[in-house]
């Protein structure tokens, strides 16, 4: 597994457990990071992640919402949820990572960890994002 791909699944364990517990995501990060030992080398791509959702959630969210085509945000997994998060904050905000390397890892991590459709949903929603973020 590469590191960016381990930095992504760390901010979904982040992004899951806040989620969860209807928390705030930048106090679980700390407690996240304070759990942490040894901190592994990508945990600076993890902690960017983590912070670029939280900082964006609101715009994130609605982007989410217009193009999960019958789909609430509160209907779908907690998993695809914050995968859409993370590869959202990614197709938006950061410009070093391509369009299709953010749909493609969220697209891994949920045939890794969520639902056998999921995959097929968060390549769809994430394909269309893609095109209006172009």
């Amino acid at each position: 597994m590469s590191s960016r791909r381990k930095a992504r699944k760390r901010a979904l364990d982040v992004l899951y457990e806040a989620d969860l517990r209807d928390a705030e995501i930048r106090p679980t990060l700390e407690t996240y990071l304070g759990r942490l030992e040894p901190k592994p080398d990508h945990l600076a791509y993890t902690v960017r992640l983590v912070e670029g959702v939280a900082g964006h959630r609101d715009r994130i969210d609605e982007v989410i919402s217009s193009y999960a085509e019958g789909w609430t945000l509160d209907r779908m997994p907690v998993v695809d949820r914050n995968l859409a998060r993370i590869a959202v904050f990614e197709l938006l905000y950061a410009d070093d990572i391509d369009s299709p390397v953010a749909i493609t890892e969220a697209v891994e991590l949920a045939k890794a960890l969520s639902t056998d459709d999921s995959p097929r949903f968060l390549n769809g929603v994430l394909g269309r994002i893609a095109e209006y973020a172009a």
